[in-house]
Formats: C-alpha cells, structure tokens, sequence
C-alpha cells in the first residue's frame, strides 16, 4: 500500500477511514472534496486524473481510443502515476508532471471513450486501491465499485445546465458548446453514473459550495 501523507488533524479520523465523493462531470465533487479533505486533515485523491492521464498518453502516442489492449499495452510501457498531496493531486508520465495539461478541451472529448474499457477502469481502480487510507476520493463510482465499504458515501449531483455554467470559465468556450459536451458526457459515462445504494444523494444546483461542505461534515464520524 502507498501511505499518503497527513494533516495534523488525522487523529481525528479513524486510521481505515474512506469517505467517497461521486457525481457526474461539473457537479462540484472535486473541489468539494478538497474542502472536505482539508476540513478534517484527510489526504484528497482524484481518481479522474487517472483517467485523463491514460487519454493524454492515448493522444501523446496515437493509440486508437477503440482499441482497448493497446490502451492497455501504452500504459504498461509507458506508466503514469497519481500523487495526492495536501496542497492537491499531480499526476505523473515516466516521471514528468503532466497535471496543467489534462484539463484540455482534447482531453475531455476523449476521456470517456478511454474510460468506458473494462480493463482500463481496472487499471485505475488497482492504482487507487494501492493507496493506503485514510483519504477522501472522489470520482463517478468510488463508492459504487471501487470502494464498496467506505466510511461514508456521498453522490453529488445538479442539472445539466448548471454545470455547464459552473465549467465554462475553466474551459473558455461558449455555453452551449459546454453543454452539449456535458450531455456527451453524461452519456458515454452512464454505466459509472449510478450512485451506490447506500449513498447519500445531494443536489447542488442551488447550493453554494460552503452549503454542500457542510452537509456532508454533518454526516461524517469525526
């Protein structure tokens, strides 16, 4: 296991504490999960660099997103690796931080047709399962599959709309384009989309970040 730095504040936490933080594209989990982790002295792990750190390898050698053993063959030869860390995560290729290069407009258009392989999902969920908790991670099936006993479980959601407005200023583009990429998304990612049973839904369409913090330290044991 990959033991991952602390806060002064991880006595606090049960030592097997895993809190999970899922939702769909511009939903707000990541920088919810941030502020979470930061609330209660908790490592933040972002699952969905991963992921864009095999597209940008798929792009960077010209693998054919459709072709998933090559995707695969890219990733065993030329490996990338997931850094949490209390200031936030970077994601490494052969030893080189890539992280200001995955959020590209490139980036998203193909992430999910990397993303819906069986084999490249297993992948990720392997790395993050080699981090040793406590930690908070947030993704589109942290606490449907790839931790099914978390601590606690939460699934962030808003409408489309919203989210293309919360996106637009990170991706200079005009709304419509952003939300009909969001649409695109949401539909290609469905099979990862559904909340684990056990999940506390909280729409966030028409709360504030500080609001929906809140809501969630109210729910967590520490």
């Amino acid at each position: 296991m990959v033991k991952l730095p602390m806060k002064e504040r991880e006595q606090t936490v049960a030592p097997g504490t895993i809190i999970t933080i899922d939702g769909p594209s511009a939903s707000g989990k990541s920088s919810v999960a941030q502020r979470v982790a930061a609330a209660i002295g908790l490592p933040y792990v972002s699952s969905g660099l991963l992921y864009r750190g095999a597209t940008y390898q798929v792009q960077r050698y010209r693998v054919n997103p459709e072709d998933e053993a090559a995707i695969l063959a890219t990733l065993e030869a030329h490996p990338i690796q997931l850094l949490p860390r209390p200031e936030g995560n970077r994601l490494l290729a052969e030893g080189q931080d890539i992280t200001e290069q995955l959020h590209t407009r490139e980036v998203d258009a193909m992430v999910s047709a990397v993303s819906k392989h069986k084999r490249v999902r297993q992948y990720v969920y392997q790395r993050l399962r080699e981090l040793s908790p406590p930690f908070v991670v947030e993704g589109r099936d942290m606490g449907s599959t790839v931790f099914p006993d978390a601590t606690r479980k939460f699934y962030l959601t808003a409408r489309p709309e919203v989210r293309a407005l919360r996106r637009v200023p990170e991706r200079n583009a005009e709304y419509e384009t952003v939300l009909q990429e969001i649409l695109r998304r949401d539909q290609a990612d469905r099979a990862q989309l559904a909340p684990a049973p056990d999940a506390v839904l909280v729409d966030t369409s028409e709360m504030g970040i500080d609001d929906v913090v809140r809501t969630i330290l109210e729910r967590i044991p520490y």
